[in-house]
């Protein structure tokens, strides 16, 4: 192929991804965000060419790799990509069970983050969460939103929750860094008109938990300190701490928290970003430490939408039940 050919679709794939967005964060139309998805699809197989090329290249360097190995690299690409699309579109509901003292009755949280409603997983995704969450209201007593509501690829707009103003129980919400980037005004007044009950450095009691929502944004509003939070905490009650991102479960601990709920990580994704999420920090399930004598717990879910590529591959897009049982 002539190099003119090169850098002419060179362009075309740059266009492709950058008119979207521009588009986007001023109206949200089916055919930026088709372009949007268009460009995800082809950015995530063009980083797994890339290192089919690489692992060619490397073997090919040492012994005679046969033409049959190399089609079945490459084709295992679009494949793979197959399966992942569908991954990422399935929602998959998961049960975890936490024994804790200082419960009177049985409770059953329906944890959830990283919806990333944007340009890729738009109005479709609100449904069909809206739909799993009828299912389950008859089993769970509340859900808890651990924020990413909105991506930030695309404007959000009032009425673009509004599906889950059909859900029968009660929703929480803690904002996330992305919820920041379409405007942290714009998704406060969708989840208000969905009737989702938001807690913005706040807390609240839901039967025998207490509630405080963290909200987390890199440096986008001043963080709540260390003393802020100890007077929250409730000795008679179940602590909870809604914080987006895996961080700080110790000094969340050691305040008095029993439970902090997050996601932020994707659990990686997909491979091989799972593998190295996994090694280096909390990344995804149910975490069980002992602080100041007393078992205290983390959960990460892996979330329920996906960020930039269309894509999981070794990760659920996930609701998880949290049954809260005494010890």
């Amino acid at each position: 192929m002539d190099d003119s050919y090169l850098i002419l679709l060179t362009l075309l794939f740059a266009v492709l991804h950058i008119c979207p967005m521009l588009f986007e964060e001023k109206k949200s139309r089916f055919i930026t965000r088709m372009l949007d998805e268009i460009s995800g699809i082809w950015l995530w197989m063009s980083l797994f060419f890339a290192m089919d090329l690489i692992i060619i290249y490397l073997a090919g360097s040492f012994l005679k790799i046969p033409f049959l190995a190399i089609v079945l690299l490459v084709a295992l690409v679009p494949l793979i990509a197959i399966y992942s699309y569908y991954k990422a579109h399935k929602l998959v509901v998961n049960e975890k069970t936490i024994y804790l003292d200082n419960l009177n009755e049985d409770i059953n949280i329906l944890h959830l983050s990283d919806v990333h409603f944007g340009a890729i997983r738009h109005k479709k995704i609100i449904k069909d969460i809206r739909d799993k969450l009828n299912e389950l209201s008859d089993i769970c007593d509340l859900v808890i939103i651990s924020g990413d509501l909105a991506d930030g690829s695309s404007t959000v707009e009032e009425d673009d929750f509004l599906a889950f103003k059909d859900i029968g129980i009660p929703i929480i919400f803690t904002a996330g860094n992305h919820d920041f980037y379409p405007g942290i005004e714009n998704v406060y007044k969708a989840c208000k008109k969905a009737g989702i009950i938001i807690l913005d450095n706040e807390g609240m009691e839901f039967k025998d938990l207490n509630i405080f929502g963290l909200t987390f944004s890199f440096g986008e509003i001043e963080t709540v300190g260390a003393n802020e939070l100890l007077e929250f905490i409730r000795e008679d009650k179940i602590n909870i701490i809604n914080f987006h991102a895996p961080q700080n479960w110790e000094d969340f601990s050691k305040l008095g928290f029993d439970i902090q709920l997050s996601g932020h990580t994707h659990g990686g994704q997909f491979y091989p970003i799972v593998w190295i999420g996994d090694r280096i920090w909390y990344n995804r399930g149910l975490f069980k430490g002992k602080f100041a004598t007393k078992d205290k717990y983390l959960h990460v879910t892996t979330g329920v939408g996906s960020m930039d590529y269309p894509f999981r591959w070794g990760t659920d897009s996930e609701l998880v039940i949290l049954k809260l049982r005494k010890k």
